[in-house]
């Protein structure tokens, strides 16, 4: 059985898909972009001040499920261009402390609302 999970403090779907869905012990987010759910604006500044609302948002996601970013096994990081793979890194590695989750990190020809980062993830408890 899978459960919807929603939270207003994630951006909403901008299109027929969920922000997150939960089956059994496992929680699969969708991809996140930088908007501030407060006032659903996209994120304008430093592609660092992109990946933290993004990681924000995902945080909100995790919370809501009653999971951390602990229980994170897999995430997928999309970037518009490989220069920015530094600036991100440093901040989603700031939301780890080990046992890191498995990942790969792509630069795609264009993400929704043309952002610069979109982070989707995997998360089990044991």
């Amino acid at each position: 059985m899978k459960s919807i999970i929603f939270t207003e403090k994630a951006p909403a779907p901008i299109g027929p898909y969920s922000q997150a869905v939960q089956t059994g012990n496992m929680l699969f987010i969708s991809g996140q972009i930088p908007i501030d759910p407060e006032t659903n604006q996209l994120i304008s500044g430093t592609i660092k001040d992109e990946a933290e609302q993004v990681m924000q948002n995902l945080g909100a996601l995790l919370q809501k499920a009653g999971f951390s970013f602990e229980n994170v096994v897999k995430t997928t990081i999309f970037l518009s261009e490989m220069n920015h793979f530094g600036d991100v890194n440093e901040v989603y590695g700031s939301y780890f402390k080990s046992d890191y989750p498995a990942r790969e990190t792509v630069a795609v020809l264009g993400l929704p609302k043309n952002v610069n980062v979109e982070i989707s993830l995997i998360a089990v408890k044991a």
